[in-house]
Parts: structure tokens; sequence; C-alpha cells
């Protein structure tokens, strides 16, 4: 017999390593769906809340959930950390559950210490979307950055993905790495010595052959990482791990180059490379839109 507390999990998406292939294709698919319809608002939870638990700063990804949950007609509740009680001490886990204990239906949550989603999810009978989970995942970045590329490609088997930076650090490397290899994608990583993460199971390659990816996903160099000595000089960091005009213009014609963003310009990526055409950075959050309301009407319906 399956308990409301198993619906409950099957429905929250807390991550994309413990996802099947099925689940995630179902999930793009539905994406699809969403993306060719001509309506902008589906309002097909227009009698559900869902609350925004933003424990850390986001521009572009709650700006995204809240659109997708507009065009699906569900109640808004935007929550906020910086301008909360948990800035006068109270816990997360406190303000996950009063806001359950008001009728949420679901709750969107980005939180930056690792392990506390997991704890929350046993302990709260709502459906949680992982929004952003410590440097642990980052589950809709992942799959907005499959359907990218499942666009561009037609399928993900035998793709070449290289992720350049900070894997050590990074939540989006993790999701696609985990998800990309249930698809029979070969990843691999390219980074500096002291910002790899060996438990990681890809190669690290260099950046020359990592320009000859069929996707060279750049990640977010962390500024602050930078003034804490880890990093190196910015200028050094893109000089050898930078896409640079002159490292765009190597890469093999049917490429495409993608960044989770938020952008640091002239640092991880120049700016000429950004909106060129090998470019689907924008194009890439513009899929965010459709995967997240699939992923939200994934935990309502």
């Amino acid at each position: 017999m399956t308990t409301t507390s198993t619906l409950i999990k099957q429905r929250s998406l807390l991550g994309l390593k413990e996802l099947s292939k099925e689940e995630i294709t179902s999930i793009l698919d539905r994406a699809a769906y969403w993306e060719a319809s001509s309506n902008k608002l589906n309002p097909v939870l227009h009698e559900k809340f869902v609350a925004n638990m933003f424990f850390e700063n986001s521009t572009r990804t709650r700006f995204s959930f809240e659109v997708a949950e507009k065009r699906l007609g569900a109640q808004v509740l935007n929550f906020s950390a910086a301008v909360s009680s948990v800035q006068k001490g109270e816990s997360i886990y406190d303000t996950v559950r009063t806001l359950e204990s008001m009728g949420i239906d679901a709750g969107i949550i980005r939180l930056k210490p690792n392990g506390v989603l997991a704890e929350l999810s046993e302990k709260i009978k709502v459906p949680l979307i992982n929004a952003g989970d410590g440097n642990n995942e980052h589950p809709t970045q992942g799959l907005l950055d499959l359907y990218t590329m499942r666009k561009q490609f037609g399928e993900l088997k035998g793709l070449t993905v290289t992720i350049i930076g900070d894997v050590l650090h990074s939540r989006v490397a993790r999701s696609n790495l985990y998800a990309l290899q249930k698809f029979g994608a070969n990843v691999q990583f390219c980074s500096p010595d002291n910002l790899r993460a060996p438990e990681l199971n890809a190669p690290y390659v260099t950046m020359e052959e990592a320009l000859r990816s069929d996707v060279v996903m750049m990640l977010r160099v962390q500024l602050e990482r930078h003034e804490g000595g880890m990093m190196g000089p910015a200028e050094a960091y893109r000089e050898q791990f930078g896409l640079t005009e002159e490292r765009a213009a190597t890469i093999v014609p049917h490429a495409i180059i993608m960044h989770p963003a938020p952008i640091n310009r002239g640092v991880e990526i120049d700016d000429a490379v950004i909106e060129s055409p090998q470019s689907r950075i924008f194009p890439q959050m513009e899929n965010g839109v459709p995967i997240r309301m699939a992923v939200i009407e994934r935990a309502l319906a």
C-alpha cells in the first residue's frame, strides 16, 4: 500500500541522483507540452497555494519559479530570509513548519547549508522542490540544461559534455552529472586542481580537450573564492579557464555553449561569446519556465 508520506516523496523533487531516466524523461516531455502551449495562462492549479522559500539569495531561479507558478494559476507566497524572522533566530525548520501549518500545498526551497533539505523532507507533509541545496544539487537547473541539450541534439546519448570551472562547490555540476550519465552522455570536467571534486565519477580534461566537446558548459566563478585565495586573481583564472573569444573560435561548429547564470562577464566567459551564435545561455533561462511548470504540476497534480 502506498502511504501518504511515500506519495509526497514521489511528488517532491530533492535531486536528480535518485530519479530514474524514465522519470526525468517524463518531466522533459511535459515541459515540451507546456512550451508548445499557446496560452500564457493555464490555471490548472488555481486552488493551490505554493510558497517560494528562499533562505539564500536568488533572482533568476526565484523569478523563473514564480512565472511558472503564475502561468499554472497557483496562488504564490514569496518568502525571503533577508527580511524574515530567520534573521531574528527562528530556525529554517520552524519557518517551513509555520508556512505548512498555514495551508500551503507545496514549497519551493533554496538553502545554503548542506543536508537540511533532506531532514526537512522527512518532517514536512507537503511536497518540496529543491531550488538549490548547498553545494549538493540544483535539480531544476539540471533539468533545464538537459532540456536545452535535447532540443539542440535530439537525444542525449553519446553527447560529450564538459563542465568547466569550480566543480568542487557546484550543485549545477552535480545535478548535470547525475542526470546526463543516466542517458548515456559522456560527462567530463575541467577545473583548477584545488577545485576538483574527486568523489564525482567523471574524468578531468584539459581546456584544449574541453573545447572539442558537443556541449561546453561554463560554471559561474564565485568571486568570493578569489578573495579567499582559492582561485587566485580573476585575470589569471580567465587566462587559464575562461571561455575567451579566441578559445570560443576553436569550438567545433556543431557545439553549443551553456552557462547556468548569473554570469561574470569577462571572467569565466567573454562578453562577445555570451550572445554568439553557438551560445544557448538565454534560451536556457527561457527553458527554465516550462521545466518548472512541469515540476510544480508533478508536485501538485
